[in-house]
Parts: structure tokens; C-alpha cells; sequence
């Protein structure tokens, strides 16, 4: 009997979560866990935790305009072997890149996204409320075992 394998790709997962700062460590959670049932996650996790910590405290602070009862939603896909991270919230604001000064306590978030995901972008929700930021995470080099000669 001849077996066939077929490629198994990953379900999209998605959650939502409280606007709170609190709910940034469960986001990144959630990806943990998320990249722990994929053969490669690892080679993801580090850029994605950091990316996804960033996109989703940003979230939180730039929707004072959203009614206080507005979740965040998080989805995770990985497709062509790359990881992509989208963060949904009803603000209005969208995400700039600027260069912080020295003295700047905050504002190097998207700074960050802008150097470390393959791409990234803001795009309008389905429905017209709100926004999301999405990120794609190229995966990180697999290590070269280091041979004695």
C-alpha cells in the first residue's frame, strides 16, 4: 500500500484579551505555547515575544479613545515559513516611526518592529472600527554545530 504524507501547516490561532497592561504577558503566553507545537517555533520565539510584547503594549496605550469595554485580539499564522503577528484594537491612532531621543522614555517600540520583522504595516479592521498592526518574523538561522578538527 503506498502512503502519502501531506504537509501538515499550522492552524491561525486567535484570542482576545483585556486592554491592559497586564494582559501583555499573557499575549506573550499565548505565543510561547503557540510556537512550542510548531517543529521550528523556536527559531521564532525570541524576535516574536519581543515584537508581539511591543505591538500589544502599544495597543493598550494608544486606545484611550476606545470605549473601555473593546478587547485586544491577537493572531498568530505561520505561512512560507514565516511568522506573522497581528494585534487588533479599536483606537483610532495609528502606529508612526520616528527616531526617539536619548532622553524619550518611551517611543522605541515600533523602532523596534520597524528593525526586526521582515515587514510590518497598520491596516483598518474589518467593519471600520479600529486598526491592526501586523508584523512578519522571518525565522532565525539554525545554528551550525561547531566541528574539532
Amino acid at each position: 500500500m503506498l502512503k502519502i504524507r501531506t504537509a501538515h501547516r499550522p492552524r491561525p490561532f486567535a484570542a482576545r484579551l483585556d486592554s491592559r497592561t497586564e494582559s501583555t504577558p499573557i499575549a506573550r503566553q499565548l505565543l510561547r505555547a503557540y510556537l512550542a507545537a510548531l517543529p521550528t517555533g523556536d527559531r521564532y520565539r525570541d524576535t516574536a515575544e519581543l515584537l508581539l510584547g511591543e505591538l500589544f503594549a502599544n495597543a493598550v496605550q494608544h486606545t484611550a479613545d476606545a470605549p473601555t469595554d473593546r478587547l485586544i485580539e491577537v493572531h498568530f499564522a505561520l505561512a512560507n515559513d514565516r511568522l506573522r503577528l497581528e494585534v487588533h484594537d479599536a483606537g483610532t491612532g495609528h502606529p508612526s516611526l520616528h527616531t526617539p531621543t536619548p532622553d524619550d522614555e518611551h517611543g522605541r517600540g515600533v523602532l523596534l518592529v520597524n528593525e526586526l520583522a521582515e515587514k510590518w504595516g497598520c491596516c483598518p479592521r474589518a467593519g471600520g472600527v479600529g486598526k491592526f498592526v501586523w508584523a512578519l518574523i522571518a525565522p532565525a538561522p539554525t545554528p551550525t554545530p561547531f566541528l574539532t578538527v
